[in-house]
């Protein structure tokens, strides 16, 4: 990205530390310059005022590393360590030395620059087990660790969540040399403008609910790492508040367009469904396609401001033009619920089945539980056919489950419903969605001999880890308490266990 400035250069010298020095290098992106030492890794903001972020000034600069400090720690406190000045002259600078500042940087412990996800993808070593830690480790800080947006602040405002996007249009066209990558992107500002009308009432309403949080603000695979067998999420967005203060479902949108944009269509909805597991969020998937486009369109304007600070090719830019096109269409909807009694595999063949046909799954083990205010892995303490597990919770978590499916094929998601769905009332109840719904409904069936059923309950109850409580009791319960599929419901019925148990739903990825 040209000649580096005079005080960078001078910091890849080891007399500029005051600590043994293995090996210096850096990493330059368009907003920064990250000097690696070995132990220690060193960030600086570049001197620039973008628009959307402005770092002009040492003020500035400063400020902006304080903030890059505090937000970090709340994921990656291990790894942000202190705000450092850097002294003497440009031509021989002193990191934490005495005397005036000329900058300042963030001290972080450093990491191998190959431990992110976007380099392990890129090697072919990226696992469905990065994926499950992004989003279990996602869903608890979107829980736990950030704070709530005040109801007397601008973020979160139908209008503050346009204006990054109307900018992102703006910034973009001017970049734009060929005419049909400028009708692409016509397109989608107008597709954008109509979105933001529609979903303009519930972003409003998402805010009052308190879903619009102090989030991280570019979680990409290059922001996460995995360093010795552990998720590190860094470099949350300091430089511009309504950038991180946004709702948990754009935060959600950049990750998942990111796994797209990778060809792991899979993965992203695995990622999606963990995420929504943990955070019982499925309302927020009415904006999740919205949000996706404008992270593309993030993506494609980094891409065009790095071609103009060292010329170059724009094709990563028009790259994420056309996933953004891609991202806009609606999939073919389905509705599938499962059938078989606890043991017969229902969860893990319905992962398979999000991950291939583009899903979004919820579990009746979960649901329960939090209706009642539980952690998934808690333990309720229910006695069978009691408490948790009595006939009038057991009538609420299905009705829960049919308004959550009602919702997500409403938000123009295919829907998978994962319990074991013994009795004719509860199949008749998301049989008569479907219809409501006019899409396609499926009867996944799981049909395994007892004896197979007995041994791996018994097996799931020693391990733990499962949201399920089901024990050899429970199995007895339902083999003796449940209703068969009639005639007609046969009708509807595909073998759960197969490897084709219904028509791919054509999500248009």
């Amino acid at each position: 990205m040209g000649a580096l400035p005079e005080l960078v250069a001078g910091l890849l010298r080891p007399a500029a530390y005051d600590h043994p020095v293995a090996h210096l290098a850096y990493i330059e992106t368009h907003i920064s310059w990250v000097i690696l030492t070995g132990e220690f890794a060193y960030k600086l903001k570049k001197p620039l005022d973008l628009g959307f972020l402005d770092f002009s000034t040492l003020d500035k600069r400063h400020a902006a590393c304080e903030e890059e400090l505090r937000l970090n720690r709340r994921l990656a406190a291990d790894y942000y360590l202190a705000v450092v000045p850097i002294t003497g002259t440009p031509a021989a600078p002193r990191v934490d030395g005495p005397g005036a500042a000329l900058d300042y940087a963030v001290k972080m412990r450093q990491f191998p620059p190959d431990a992110t996800l976007d380099r392990l993808d890129a090697a072919g070593q990226l696992t469905a087990q990065h994926v499950e830690a992004i989003a279990t480790t996602l869903a608890h800080f979107h829980r736990t660790g950030c704070a709530r947006a005040d109801a007397a602040s601008p973020w979160g405002e139908p209008d503050a969540i346009w204006q990054p996007v109307a900018q992102n249009f703006a910034q973009i066209a001017p970049h734009l040399r060929d005419d049909d990558a400028a009708a692409r992107l016509s397109r989608l500002a107008e597709w954008s403008a109509a979105e933001h009308a529609r979903l303009a009432p519930l972003m409003a309403q998402r805010k009052r609910d308190g879903y619009v949080r102090e989030c991280h603000g570019d979680l990409h695979l290059g922001n996460l790492a995995w360093v010795e067998g552990r998720l590190v999420v860094f470099d949350c967005i300091e430089f511009n508040p309504a950038l991180r203060w946004i709702d948990i479902m754009s935060e959600v949108a950049f990750c998942f367009m990111d796994l797209v944009h990778r060809a792991h269509q899979d993965w992203a909805f695995l990622f999606l469904n963990l995420w929504l597991e943990g955070t019982g969020d499925y309302a927020g998937l009415a904006l999740l396609r919205y949000y996706a486009v404008y992270r593309a369109l993030v993506r494609a304007k980094v891409a065009l401001l790095r071609a103009a600070q060292a010329p170059g090719d724009t094709g990563a830019a028009l790259a994420y033009l056309d996933l953004a096109a891609q991202l806009c269409r609606v999939p073919a909807l389905t509705l599938s619920i499962t059938h078989g009694l606890s043991g017969s595999g229902k969860t893990t063949a319905t992962r398979r089945l999000i991950e291939r046909d583009h899903a979004v799954r919820m579990r009746s083990d979960v649901e329960r539980k939090r209706l009642a205010g539980l952690d998934a892995l808690a333990k309720s303490g229910s006695a069978i056919g009691s408490g948790l597990y009595g006939s009038d919770q057991t009538q609420r978590t299905y009705a829960h489950l049919a308004q959550l499916a009602d919702a997500v094929l409403a938000a123009g998601w295919p829907v998978i419903v994962d319990a074991t769905f013994s009795k004719r009332w509860q199949r008749a109840l998301f049989r008569d969605l479907a219809r409501r719904r006019g899409v396609p409904f499926r009867i996944l069936d799981f049909d395994l001999p007892v004896a197979i059923l007995a041994e791996r309950v018994a097996q799931r109850a020693r391990a733990g880890g499962d949201a399920s409580e089901a024990d050899l009791a429970v199995l007895a319960r339902q083999i003796a308490t449940q209703e068969p599929l009639d005639d007609t419901e046969r009708q509807d019925v595909v073998d759960g266990l197969g490897d084709a148990p219904f028509p791919s739903s054509q999500s248009g990825f």
